[in-house]
């Protein structure tokens, strides 16, 4: 009984070996008589489907897609290797203004704190006209970890009037971003090979090396908002308003408050005579317009009184 254990099994193994040998050499020859005269979509999703069921991928769709689509379908995406992603996606932008008591010496402060979280001023506008409130605007650059640092160290430079802050959470962005890079790589290497052992018609070539084109478009695209994605989360940006007091008194060189009053009353007066006088021009022809109409009215009403006596003194007919 031992014996024919044993030898059943050795059938079993045999036979297995034999099924294994029979499925490669059926792959070796679907992918050896992929005939030349068919079409690129056709021939593509030939092709496709031998290199997924080699891989163990699963079997090609029914229905012959697209030229691009027949290629894509062997690329797995179930398994996508992304990249590394930050620990913290956050891209952080503020907006603060600060009293000081000197433009100049705030300006200092400011470039100065700058420099502390190691960071730079990247953009900077004053104001210092005469009619003017002095002030500036400065645009700060500087590590993300470092943001709550940067609103700490305006206190001491001066009276922090106000402070906004925005947070955008990037990270989901960022790995689907990765996800999509991953598969067009993918998908670039797959068309490199069948453009490298494509023999047939001009036409298939050019229709590989268009899609080509496409995919690397894309791929620099990608990676391109990818960078944009890591810079603004390792830095941030915030605006910082600084600016002087409004003055209490006037300008040097001036008489001071009360002459400017005084002359702003004279202003007035001058404005509203002026503005009588302007109102003259609508007023006087409708004053004029009533007089005559109650000029009227007054002769019709004596004319009809003389009227009635008249009338009264004839004998009846």
């Amino acid at each position: 009984m031992r014996f024919a254990s044993i030898g059943s099994m050795a059938i079993a193994l045999l036979l297995i070996a034999g099924c294994e040998h029979a499925a490669d050499t059926n792959y070796a020859r679907g992918e050896r008589e992929l005939p030349m005269d068919a079409s690129a979509p056709q021939r593509a999703v030939r092709e496709a489907k031998v290199a997924a069921d080699a891989a163990g991928i699963g079997a090609a769709p029914a229905a012959p897609p697209p030229f691009a689509d027949a290629i894509a379908s062997t690329i797995p995406t179930s398994q996508v290797a992304v990249d590394s992603v930050p620990a913290s996606m956050l891209i952080r932008t503020g907006n603060a203004s600060v009293q000081v008591d000197s433009l100049e010496a705030g300006i200092a402060a400011v470039h100065a704190l700058a420099t502390s979280l190691g960071g730079y001023v990247a953009n900077t506008s004053m104001q210092a006209g005469d009619a003017q409130v002095h002030s500036a605007t400065l645009q700060l650059r500087f590590p993300s970890a470092r943001f709550d640092d940067a609103l700490a160290g305006l206190r001491p430079i001066g009276k922090l009037e106000s402070s906004n802050v925005n947070t955008e959470d990037v990270g989901e962005e960022y790995v689907d971003v990765s996800a999509q890079v991953a598969n067009a790589r993918r998908l670039e290497q797959r068309l490199v090979q069948i453009l490298a052992t494509r023999t047939g018609k001009l036409s298939d070539v050019l229709a590989v090396e268009r899609e080509l084109a496409r995919v690397r478009g894309d791929i620099d695209r990608q990676e391109g908002r990818l960078r944009y994605l890591r810079a603004h989360a390792a830095m941030s940006t915030l605006t910082v308003t600084v600016h002087e007091p409004m003055p209490i008194v006037g300008q040097q060189g001036s008489s001071g408050v009360m002459a400017e009053s005084f002359r702003q009353a004279w202003r007035n007066f001058v404005n509203f005579v002026a503005g009588f006088i302007a109102a003259l021009g609508t007023l006087v022809p409708l004053v004029v317009l009533l007089g005559l109409v109650g000029y009227g009215v007054v002769r019709v009403t004596r004319r009809s009184k003389r009227q009635l006596p008249q009338s009264a003194g004839e004998p009846a007919a």
